[in-house]
């Protein structure tokens, strides 16, 4: 197997894939120490080697220990009476940093598109029940948390667990947890901290001083609650490794895994493997007989909601109402799904009442309410536009599962058969002017091939009179669809690069 991939499913529907290749494990939550390569003041970034091909990207914005940053800045602008950085992204953060200088860092963000990875400096170590924060000072409670008592007694647990000069994040899945349960997750990951501490002194930077869990194992400490049913896995490896950890750290949690054991692959008989095929089109349907239209791009991502199939009873605006309801709803699952992320731009039908746009507005924000990622959504404009960002950690599930196509390099498409025709034409333009060769063969994909002998002989023709050449048209499986190869008669030599090289001697 070339992957490790895991689906999460809520009422018997899919929520979330993660994908893992074996030969790129990710870089998410990893720590090192590294060395600043460049400090950037007018970009307000500074790079760091941390022993990746690409050094990494820490912007100022990011650099939250005091050490890194200059006295007059710190005081006037840098962090609140709990020691938590409370600078807004407009300020003109000041560092001392130089060339040269060690540093610790932590990966938030996946290297993409030719760009390294993105750090921070505030490093975080997460346990099943609490994320240790070393060099800052504070509690924080997760907001998913809703009960105010319960969050009140959790924040007292973390006030006596914790020590001066370290910060304390509280769970999800601490809520309802006994002290004595926190306790022992705190032990754990101060003592893994200090394991790390003692590792990074005997190391030289840039250095790899702590690996996170892999994607399985991470899923697992990180999404496991009691409400999860169960977890069927295929690997006996994985089942064992996985075991074994919630043995150690939720020994109540440990029945729900279960080993799949029938021939069948589990994806396929849970129907799972054809949904991921889904993800693979641009075009959603949805229940009604609409469809949204998604669509990637290196900017952004842009969804457009079509009425298609829907046949509504009602007026226009009662009907554009009901379809974007729809809409909303499924763009989240979407965004999830396929782990879109950066800027998204959703073109929803037309809708005249600003009360029904607040109410597609407020559907959208409810249903991202589940999703872990960041976001940031805007009210839809006059346009009918809805602007959102959504935060982005790993790479999308159309970057993990394909690779760019090498015929048409992404684009999504290829040149015209008759395009093809007239670069021939002009390529034999340019031969005739320089070579006197009266005997040429032309590779072409076969289906090119098929249709100029079939359905272009008089272009064909044409071509050979008015170069004075015979040409031979041969059927190459290797050529791809939107190129030719021209080769001599007499021994096959290709020469169909050969006036390109002309070309580039003659501007030498």
């Amino acid at each position: 197997m070339g992957e490790t991939r895991i689906a999460i499913l809520e009422d018997d529907r899919l929520v979330e894939v993660y994908i893992e290749k074996h030969d790129h494990h990710r870089m998410v939550g990893n720590i090192y120490k590294g060395k600043v390569e460049n400090v950037l003041p007018g970009m307000q970034a500074t790079f760091v080697d941390i022993g990746y091909d690409i050094n990494a990207f820490l912007p100022f914005s990011e650099i939250q220990n005091s050490e890194y940053l200059l006295e007059d800045f710190e005081a006037s602008n840098g962090f609140d009476n709990n020691g938590k950085n409370n600078r807004n992204n407009d300020d003109n953060i000041v560092v001392d940093l130089h060339t040269g200088q060690e540093i610790f860092v932590q990966v938030i963000k996946e290297p993409f598109a030719g760009k390294g990875p993105r750090v921070t400096t505030e490093i975080a170590i997460p346990g099943r029940l609490l994320v240790l924060v070393p060099g800052a000072d504070y509690i924080g409670i997760s907001k998913k948390i809703w009960d105010k008592y319960e969050r009140r007694r959790l924040k007292k647990v973390a006030s006596r667990l914790k020590e001066k000069g370290v910060g304390l994040i509280v769970r999800t899945v601490a809520e309802g947890k006994s002290e004595e349960q926190i306790q022992k997750d705190y032990d754990m990951l101060r003592n893994h901290w200090q394991k790390l501490e003692r590792k990074a002194a005997r190391l030289d930077a840039p250095a790899l001083v702590y690996e996170d869990l892999e994607t399985a194992s991470s899923v697992i400490r990180d999404l496991l609650t009691a409400d999860v049913g169960k977890i069927i896995i295929d690997s006996r490896k994985t089942y064992r490794k996985l075991k074994s950890y919630l043995e150690e750290v939720s020994p109540n949690l440990a029945n729900r895994l279960e080993l799949y054991k029938l021939k069948h692959p589990l994806f396929e008989s849970m129907g799972i493997e054809a949904e991921i095929e889904k993800l693979m089109r641009p075009k959603v349907w949805l229940k009604s007989g609409a469809y949204l239209i998604i669509e990637k791009t290196e900017a952004m991502v842009v969804v457009d909601v079509n009425s298609g199939r829907f046949i509504g009873k009602k007026l226009h605006e009662e009907n554009s109402l009901k379809i974007n309801l729809e809409a909303a709803r499924e763009v989240a699952r979407q965004l999830r799904l396929r782990d879109l992320s950066g800027l998204i731009v959703i073109d929803f039908i037309d809708m005249r009442e600003e009360d029904n746009k607040r109410k597609v507005y407020y559907e959208l924000r409810k249903e991202l309410k589940k999703d872990r990622a960041k976001v940031a959504v805007s009210p839809i404009s006059d346009f009918g536009l809805l602007e959102m960002t959504r935060q982005r950690i790993r790479l999308s599930l159309l970057d993990s599962m394909t690779e760019t196509c090498p015929t048409c390099h992404g684009s999504g498409q290829i040149i015209s058969k008759d395009t093809l025709i007239t670069r021939v034409d002009h390529w034999l333009r340019r031969y005739k002017a320089k070579h006197r060769g009266l005997r040429l063969k032309l590779l072409l994909h076969p289906e090119n091939a098929e249709y100029l002998k079939a359905q272009k002989k008089r272009v064909l023709r044409g071509l050979m009179w008015q170069n004075f050449v015979h040409i031979k048209i041969e059927a190459d499986q290797e050529v791809p669809r939107d190129e030719f190869r021209f080769v001599t008669a007499k021994d096959g030599v290709d020469i169909t690069n050969d006036l390109d090289l002309d070309r580039e001697q003659v501007s030498s």
